[in-house]
């Protein structure tokens, strides 16, 4: 690890005035200057900030940026209005990890790309600007096969993220210019020609909150999560899904995927495609096969388009109540 200068805030003005980068859990952060990858010449400490409250606003819910995994996935009005945000943080990562990260670290934590963490590795333009993309003629087994360019196939490797994108999370920002709310899936960005931009935060911004919307029937939600091995494994392909049935038939649908995306993806069209139709199987997977109909896999991951929509048809039964008789999912 490089020498690097430390500050510690204790509150969010004196932590704008430090600047540099925040330390929050630290666990992709230090993992990364450790491997030389991040290279920071300040680090401020922001662990004494006031902003790990959990909390009611408006009918939704404010989440503080320090909030730990592991509080959020535990606290009772997350278990009891969003379950699939609990289910998906508790899909995530170990206990002693979830203990130890943020909230706001958990959406901003960068690709576990090989080709982006091992500087043996010398073309990444997520890394380096302009040296092109090893895992697109490489290994590209467990890349993304939406959202991807000719630039990065990096996928974003965030459970929790994946839920909050389907739960139209936005985030409170506080900067040198005052307070802006930003949309999660505005926030996160697409490598497109510029892979090295991961998200909307300016400089000297600081993460406050994370705001869900009250959405009531978000109880009928859940996670699946698709991995190599039960525990601690990032997913291949996963599912956040809420539904609102009327009856037999879907008034309303949130789909969002994981683990096939540059950025946790919202199946905005598949949800669309799903809204007003009976709740069957056939409706289903009609509504994966739009949520794919984008991707563009390579030679070792067109796997992944079939398993993501088999996940989504699973993860739809779920909530739906599961494969009955006739034609009924």
């Amino acid at each position: 690890m490089r020498p690097f200068e430390y500050g510690r805030a204790e509150n969010e003005g004196q932590a704008l005035t430090l600047g540099g980068r925040f330390l929050a859990g630290g666990t992709t952060l230090i993992d990364l200057m450790r491997l030389d990858v991040e290279r920071p010449s300040l680090v401020t400490d922001i662990t004494r900030l006031p902003l790990r409250e959990i909390g009611n606003a408006g009918g939704g819910l404010r989440i503080g940026a320090l909030a730990s995994n592991t509080a959020t996935a535990e606290h009772p009005l997350v278990r009891e209005r969003y379950p699939l945000l609990s289910e998906a943080i508790l899909a995530g990562a170990s206990q002693q990890i979830r203990n130890m990260a943020s909230m706001s670290g958990n959406v901003m934590q960068r690709t576990r790309c090989p080709y982006f963490r091992n500087l043996d590795f010398p073309r990444c333009n997520k890394r380096d600007i302009g040296s092109g993309c090893g895992a697109i003629e490489g290994d590209h087994r467990k890349h993304a096969v939406l959202g991807t360019s000719e630039c990065c196939i990096a996928v974003h490797a965030s459970d929790a993220a994946v839920a909050l994108v389907a739960l139209d999370c936005s985030l409170t920002l506080h900067g040198p210019e005052g307070e802006r709310e930003v949309a999660l899936t505005d926030f996160l960005l697409k490598p497109e020609n510029h892979p090295e931009l991961e998200h909307d935060l300016k400089p000297g911004e600081l993460i406050v909150s994370l705001n869900l919307p009250a959405l009531p029937w978000a109880v009928n939600g859940t996670y699946l999560k698709v991995r190599e091995r039960e525990s601690y494994a990032f997913a291949l392909a996963s599912a956040a899904v809420a539904v609102d049935l009327d009856g037999d038939t879907v008034r309303d649908v949130r789909i969002a995927l994981g683990g096939v995306g540059t950025v946790p993806w919202r199946a905005r069209e598949a949800e669309e495609a799903l809204r007003g139709q009976p709740a069957t199987r056939a409706a289903f997977e009609e509504a994966a096969r739009v949520a794919l109909r984008d991707a563009r896999p390579l030679a070792q991951n067109a796997y992944k388009v079939g398993l993501a929509r088999n996940v989504i048809v699973r993860a739809l039964e779920r909530v739906t109540g599961g494969p009955m008789t006739g034609e009924r999912a």
